[in-house]
């Protein structure tokens, strides 16, 4: 990449750091917000989702816009939406407010995450072509664990100081990254051009498309759940305070940046291996899941939390390829929201699920999930035709123009 490039790229990651942080800053400041507000667990639980089902009702509408104005016009108001929900859910939590106006920020957030989720990545699908695009794919990837990974440490620190203090931090860094995003990075508006159109390519790869999103949506539920239980596991059972508890949640998504970025370049130039980076990601999920079904001992916790991490970003990095090369740049915003919606909603329902059945044991809430993590893995081994995916409909020439 060019010197303009690596500044586009550099800004460009931002947006799904600070995307990620509308979850995961709050996880380790959960239990002191139920206990402050006098929540239930699954109330609790509702901040999370009152954020990420918004998101991905609202993503696919997000990419059909940008496939027709732009993705930097998208996305910079989106940034902008998400900073004055974060206010809005921090000052009603500040002042002891009601929690229903608690919940109604998180959905204004999740608007704006809709405009957010899937942007940075259509937008470096349209300016990268070719070996490059699955590292830069990866980049993004691993800019969104790593956000995942430092949010829990930082969600501690400023739990420390106030336990609603995460809602202000997020808040201005949207503003501050809206503001570098106008700075630095070019629109992308594609080509108005026949080719591509939906039914077309659900017909061609649909099944394929929906492998990809379906393995997406399960392997989110299934880390974001397990992040719940270990939160609630660290603060219940072993009372540890929300900075060591940020500090130990951080290695499960840590081992997932790791894993995206490293993904991306083992994927450059390699695009053919893809398909079996998804099984073998699923495949370790369901390996890890079915053990913790037996041991709930810490040191197994977060051994078992650093290899769901490693097998969570070997699947994401490579369905990133895969979905964002499947279909023209004219097309590529609203399949790709799509995928982020899918993907939302899977983050939304993992910790709500698993607060339910938490207290029937274990064995069934692992035991439901290891075998979610092998029917995902089956799945894909099945009906993930990659040869459909990888046809090249993203890199043809004369797709879009930068403005």
């Amino acid at each position: 990449m060019r010197g303009r490039m690596r500044r586009t790229m550099a800004v460009l990651c931002g947006v799904p750091f600070v995307m990620v942080l509308g979850n995961s800053l709050l996880f380790p400041v959960l239990p002191a917000m139920q206990a402050q507000m006098h929540l239930s667990r699954v109330q609790a639980s509702l901040v999370v989702t009152a954020f990420s089902v918004p998101a991905g009702v609202c993503i696919p509408l997000a990419g059909w816009l940008a496939d027709r104005v732009g993705r930097r016009r998208v996305m910079v108001p989106a940034l902008l939406l998400f900073g004055g929900g974060a206010l809005l859910a921090g000052g009603m939590a500040a002042a002891r407010g009601p929690y229903g106006l608690v919940l109604a920020g998180r959905a204004v957030q999740g608007l704006g995450a809709a405009g957010m989720a899937q942007m940075a990545t259509v937008l470096a699908a349209d300016l990268l072509r070719g070996p490059q695009r699955p590292r830069a794919l990866g980049l993004l990837e691993a800019a969104n664990g790593l956000g995942k990974g430092l949010s829990p440490i930082l969600g501690g620190l400023l739990g420390l100081w106030a336990w609603f203090a995460p809602f202000f931090f997020f808040a201005g860094l949207s503003f501050l990254q809206a503001g570098a995003t106008l700075w630095a990075v070019p629109e992308s508006i594609p080509a108005s051009v026949g080719q591509g159109r939906p039914w077309r390519i659900l017909r061609e790869k649909g099944v394929a498309l929906g492998a990809c999103l379906g393995a997406g949506a399960a392997t989110l539920y299934l880390l974001f759940g397990s992040l719940f239980f270990l939160a609630e596991t660290l603060e219940r059972r072993w009372g540890v305070a929300p900075l060591p508890a940020g500090m130990l949640l951080a290695i499960p998504v840590g081992g997932l940046a790791a894993t995206s970025y490293l993904g991306g370049r083992l994927l450059q130039g390699r695009p053919e291996w893809a398909k079996g980076m998804v099984v073998a990601g699923l495949t370790l999920l369901a390996a890890v899941l079915g053990a913790l079904a037996a041991h709930q001992q810490m040191v197994y916790l977060l051994a078992a939390g650093s290899l769901l991490g490693i097998g969570a970003g070997s699947v994401l990095s490579a369905l990133n390829l895969l979905v964002t090369s499947a279909v023209p740049a004219a097309k590529r915003g609203v399949v790709t929201s799509l995928y982020g919606a899918v993907r939302f909603f899977g983050v939304a329902l993992g910790p709500l699920s698993f607060g339910l059945f938490m207290p029937r044991g274990a064995a069934v809430l692992f035991g439901g999930a290891a075998g979610l993590a092998a029917a995902g893995a089956l799945a894909a081994a099945l009906l993930l035709h990659q040869g459909r995916l990888l046809g090249g409909a993203g890199d043809r020439p004369g797709g879009r123009r930068i403005a």
